[in-house]
């Protein structure tokens, strides 16, 4: 059994904690959140700093980041979403009774003006097979298909099915993999500073000494690491009865704004990408376009209500690439960007950790994910209580 110290409550740091414990190692894991849980909704102000992985909408899109990102994250990125199945699979076999995960695949859409850039973006993707054999090319749709995948969707788009793509419940995921981390110490407000071989130096308590340190802070991490905050705002909208099984992006030439479905008649607009380190609430601009693009092509959110608004920064080196550094007593995973859910299990699986490779999540569960639509809320009391936190895990 190794004392490892982790610095970093974010996705990685969640997984890690919740990987080593299992594997019988002592964890302790250090960051400045109030807890584990996922920050207040219903709100459309600010908020303090937290886990950009709350933030995000656990988009696991791996062919459809061919459009900005290299082979090698599509490669990671697949490899992911079969670890992430069998993490939730896991949780679930644990008592966690919350949707963590879904796999339909997702669609790719673009309006009639906006083909021509669509194209060309579409004809990145149909590269996938050729840069790794498992990644499936897109699958056009004509307007029947989809009509039968999506009704609610606006006829007369163009569309792509991206097959087996995925979408891990972000927030749910975060406090489930705190809550079944056996033999891991969690100390929430407290901010590390520095981190050495085997040292983390924690504020206003000094150096903590540790068999191996591991440094995965986001942009916290600064100065230890050229990082840089960037921007990503996100909107939620409350729509009963509109129903979506997949998400979806929209292929625009300025955007490319996602529809991610949740549980509870939930819907996660999203896709700013601004080279700004505010963490100021989402501005009037971004709100304006993500909601006016989401509805052109979903109709039925005209009468959805806005339920809360949320910024955070995605930690970035100059690359846009990410970063692992390891020595005797130390390592360090940053630099992740917009790809922080879609790499983070796929990294661990790699890491060499004591006393051997970190390997053996779970077996594999059944194909497939489970309903996003337990039920309908169309009341106001419906509707506080799927926003209230609750814990079901």
């Amino acid at each position: 059994m190794k004392r490892i110290g982790i610095a970093g409550a974010g996705v990685l740091g969640r997984l890690l904690a919740w990987r080593l414990s299992r594997a019988g190692h002592s964890v302790t894991v250090f960051d400045p959140a109030p807890g584990p849980d996922a920050p207040a909704t219903g709100s459309l102000a600010g908020s303090p700093a937290h886990a950009a992985g709350f933030t995000a909408a656990g988009m696991l899109s791996p062919i459809a980041e061919l459009d900005n990102a290299g082979p090698q994250i599509a490669r990671l990125g697949w490899r992911s979403l079969a670890l992430w199945r069998e993490v939730a699979d896991t949780l679930r076999a644990e008592g966690c009774l919350a949707p963590l995960f879904e796999q339909h695949g997702s669609l790719m859409l673009a309006h009639g003006a906006d083909l021509g850039a669509a194209r060309r973006v579409m004809a990145r993707l149909d590269m996938a097979p050729s840069l790794a054999a498992e990644l499936p090319s897109p699958q056009p749709l004509d307007r029947a298909a989809l009509a039968a995948l999506e009704p609610a969707l606006t006829q007369g788009l163009h569309a792509w099915l991206l097959p087996d793509e995925a979408q891990v419940m972000s927030r749910d995921m975060l406090t489930a993999l705190a809550v079944h981390a056996p033999n891991a110490h969690w100390c929430w407000g407290k901010r590390v500073e520095r981190v050495e071989p085997s040292v983390l130096h924690v504020a206003d308590e000094g150096p903590v000494q540790f068999d191996l340190a591991i440094d995965v802070r986001g942009v916290g991490a600064k100065p230890d690491l050229p990082l840089r905050g960037v921007r990503g705002e996100v909107v939620w909208l409350h729509a009963p009865g509109v129903r979506l099984q997949r998400p979806v992006r929209l292929l625009h030439p300025r955007h490319r704004v996602y529809i991610v479905p949740r549980p509870g008649n939930l819907f996660v607009i999203g896709a700013s990408e601004i080279e700004s380190e505010d963490r100021s609430p989402v501005s009037l601009r971004s709100a304006v376009e993500l909601m006016a693009a989401a509805q052109s092509v979903l109709p039925g959110l005209a009468e959805a209500r806005i339920v809360h608004m949320e910024a955070n920064l995605r930690p970035a080196l100059p690359d846009n690439e990410p970063h692992i550094h390891a020595e005797p007593g130390l390592l360090r995973i940053n630099g992740l960007f917009r790809h922080g859910w879609l790499l983070a299990p796929a990294l661990v699986e790699r890491l060499e950790l004591p006393p051997a490779p970190l390997r053996g999540f779970p077996p594999p569960g059944p194909e497939g994910g489970h309903s996003l639509w337990p039920g309908e809320a169309r009341s106001t009391a419906v509707l506080d209580q799927t926003l209230a936190h609750n814990n079901p895990c």
